[in-house]
């Protein structure tokens, strides 16, 4: 018994020392290894090391103070699920923001171009008047104009902004620059009304969804403040999950819980058209400056 429990421990340090070291890698954007391959790349960039540490974490914690395995299951499967289903209201606002920064913008390419010499002098032009949300994306793109032809800038510009909306943008703005657009400021018009129709209708969905989302939030608190209190006050009550048959009923409860909360996360997404980007010939040199 003592030799399992002295395995279990160690395997515990062993997890907690790699899931310390994935989270650091992925805070920091520091390499594990000298070339990483492109898919290493991509997780390491990505969010997804710091949110496997945090369930790692706290599958370890749940375990450590419940003794429970599937308690563990559960604490990871909920660091997981809850912050998407009771939060991200600032990621879909920023979602909201960067749309109607697309249509501004639009507007503004719209409106240089009769003041301008050329396309490429209209979009120059932009820069500093850049809406916030993509003033980033709108600098470097303008950089880039110094060194790349604008269709290959704006290829590029479009992988930055990485948005169905300005894909539409980008797209026009590149076969205007390849050919002459005899209506190009009309197209512009009506991409930008689109892509503000857009972001009213992401504003009336989010209103929409607002009292499901309370509803959860008040459910969960719920839950998660009676499970702490019997936790504290009557642990005895708990005791029935301590044997295998109450671990296999502890893992249906969980497992309809998550269940719910991924059917809830999906339901409260918004179906994005597929991307697509303008391509100007083969593989663009833009791309050796990230």
């Amino acid at each position: 018994m003592v030799e399992v429990s002295t395995a279990v421990f160690a395997g515990f340090a062993a997890t907690s020392g790699l899931g310390l070291l994935l989270a650091v890698a992925g805070l920091t954007g520091r390499q594990l290894f000298d070339q990483p391959s492109r898919a290493v790349e991509r997780v390491t960039r990505s969010s997804l090391l710091p949110r496997a540490a945090a369930a790692l974490a706290a599958a370890l914690l749940a375990v450590a103070v419940t003794g429970w395995v599937v308690g563990g299951v559960g604490a990871a499967a909920a660091t997981v699920v809850l912050p998407r289903l009771l939060g991200g209201k600032a990621a879909r606002q920023r979602v909201i923001d960067r749309t109607e920064a697309i249509a501004s913008w639009t507007e503004m390419i719209r409106d240089s171009i009769a003041a301008a010499s050329g396309l490429e002098e209209a979009v120059a032009a932009t820069a500093p008047v850049a809406p916030k949300p993509i003033a980033a994306e709108v600098h470097t793109l303008v950089r880039r104009l110094d060194h790349h032809r604008l269709s290959d800038a704006l290829v590029a510009f479009g992988e930055d902004l990485d948005h169905p909306s300005g894909d539409l943008v980008v797209a026009a703005l590149v076969i205007a620059s390849r050919m002459e657009a005899a209506d190009l400021s009309s197209l512009l018009c009506r991409l930008a009304d689109a892509t503000r129709g857009e972001a009213r209708m992401r504003i009336r969905v989010e209103v929409g969804r607002t009292r499901v989302r309370t509803a959860t939030k008040v459910i969960v608190g719920v839950v998660v403040a009676a499970v702490l209190f019997l936790a504290v006050v009557n642990r005895s009550y708990l005791e029935v999950y301590d044997s295998p048959g109450g671990q296999l009923v502890l893992a249906v409860v969980i497992g309809i819980f998550t269940a719910g909360g991924w059917l809830l996360t999906r339901m409260a997404e918004i179906e994005q058209p597929e991307r697509f980007t303008a391509r100007a010939g083969g593989p663009s040199t833009v791309e050796q400056d990230r």
